[in-house]
């Protein structure tokens, strides 16, 4: 049997029945990694991974992580494991803690293998920018699996360990979900702490996370759900258990049909539809709802200019006189920072802090910045009143299959696309958000999204699993290695 391919759920029950041990699971994982060639690896801790794995002998059923192999993306801190973020202006960086999300796995009993690749400290959407190169989909490596979480996602699709962390700033986990065939879930804004995690865009970050169910979906946020003392903008609203959210009740759906029939892909289009169909057979009320389109035009400047801003600011700090690339005949410290910066950072990733240091100019807040936070209010303001007519937001993740590696561009696209940038609606609003599969077409896995209104996760799982329910598409995997 190839155990990694099973769910969490799965894994779990044999392990509670001893049909299987950890260091068994252990040593899949860690040679699926070896075989892989799709690039999803930044870091390992094998010899740690099957030390923790032999000791464990039992697993009581409410020990559901316990003995579980995973893996994580290499933007949260790890003590004593080499954190990259795919930069390397932090190469040699080794942690002294880790990050709270760790800490809850680590005290669960999961089994961390290692950290995977990303584009460059999270910024990018292709999984090409990172200094490792690459990482492919395991359903063709000729295509994208999306990033920035790319690692991770492929770790998780292509069958080497049943879940995995990432982060979503715009879309982050939830696109590469969608062309992974996975379940790609983002949380509210501070519904799981952030402490130990690289900030990327502050006010737009969350722990984010893969699985290949609904059900392991839900068990994971209960775990990594709460208030954290090290994190002040985690919320200390109550955590409930997230397995319980099965309901009768039906929820009231909404969709933007302009966005839809802009979608070019007439297989994705049409599977969308036939669910629309089967969720109203099922007793869900779904409605056609017109969200402006200069707002949704405006949703990818508007992410640029915050994003890009915040970033500028969050990552001053990275000097490259502690770790990073060195730098030789420097005439004084200005200039070590300079050249450090100028070598350990990519293009891209400099010109992302061009354009957040010049919308942060004095001169410049009010038409740039600020005018950007004012665009975010109004699409909030008109997301939040479409949540007063609607509980949650149906559309399809991505409007095509996965792009072809071939087609990624080095420079940049200033022309708005809402068809590719809609899933930033819920990074803007700090709402929770779940990407599942919805079909396969020549082979390809694509996916629907679904958005509730903040600190409305259980509504959302219960959709979720209600889709996955209609689809069937449950424990996808392919085989990358």
């Amino acid at each position: 049997m190839k155990y990694m391919d099973l769910t969490i759920e799965e894994l779990h029950s044999l392990l509670v029945k001893k049909e299987v041990t950890s260091e068994e699971l252990t040593l899949e994982a860690i040679e699926r990694i070896k075989a892989n060639e799709n690039n999803i690896m930044e870091a390992n801790c094998f010899d740690a991974a099957l030390n923790l794995a032999k000791e464990i002998k039992d697993v009581k059923e409410d020990e559901y992580f316990k003995g579980i192999p995973y893996l994580l993306k290499d933007n949260f801190s790890t003590k004593g494991i080499e954190t990259t973020a795919s930069s390397d202006i932090l190469n040699g960086y080794v942690p002294v803690f880790d990050a709270e999300v760790v800490s809850r796995l680590k005290n669960a009993g999961a089994v961390l293998l290692g950290k995977t690749t990303l584009d460059e400290l999270a910024m990018g959407g292709t999984g090409s920018t990172g200094h490792k190169g690459v990482t492919t989909n395991p359903y063709d490596k000729t295509r994208m699996i999306g990033g920035s979480s790319c690692g991770s996602a492929a770790a998780v699709a292509a069958g080497i360990v049943p879940f995995a962390l990432g982060s979503d700033t715009g879309d982050s986990v939830r696109k590469p979900a969608a062309y992974g065939g996975l379940v790609g879930f983002k949380p509210s804004w501070g519904r799981i702490s952030r402490f130990g995690l690289f900030s990327f865009a502050t006010s737009l970050d969350s722990v984010g996370f893969f699985t290949r169910s609904v059900y392991d979906a839900s068990k994971l946020l209960t775990l990594l759900a709460g208030h954290d003392t090290k994190d002040m903008s985690s919320s200390s609203l109550k955590v409930e258990d997230y397995s319980n959210y099965r309901t009768n009740k039906k929820a009231k759906l909404g969709y933007f049909s302009q966005l839809v029939e802009d979608i070019k892909d007439e297989t994705i289009k049409k599977e969308f539809y036939s669910l629309v169909n089967k969720l109203k057979n099922k007793g869900y009320e779904v409605i056609d709802y017109s969200f402006p389109n200069d707002l949704l035009n405006a949703i990818y400047p508007t992410y640029m200019v915050i994003s890009c801003s915040e970033a500028t600011s969050n990552n001053a700090n990275l000097d490259g006189i502690r770790f990073g690339p060195g730098v030789e005949n420097a005439n004084d410290y200005e200039d070590y920072v300079h050249k450090a910066r100028t070598k350990g950072f990519s293009d891209m990733i400099k010109r992302r802090f061009v354009i957040g240091s010049f919308s942060l100019l004095a001169e410049n807040q009010d038409e740039l910045f600020h005018r950007a936070q004012k665009a975010r209010r109004a699409i909030v303001n008109e997301l939040n009143k479409f949540f007063t007519v609607a509980d949650g937001l149906l559309l399809p993740a991505a409007p095509t299959l996965p792009p072809l590696v071939s087609s990624i561009s080095t420079g940049w696209s200033y022309e708005p696309d809402y068809l590719e940038n809609h899933l930033a609606l819920a990074n803007f609003a700090g709402c929770p958000s779940l990407t599942l599969p919805l079909g396969k077409e020549r082979g390809l896995p694509f996916a629907v999204n679904i958005t509730t209104p903040i600190f409305t996760e259980k509504k959302l799982l219960g959709i979720a699993q209600d889709i996955e329910d209609l689809t069937g598409l449950k424990g996808l995997v392919k085989g990358g290695c």
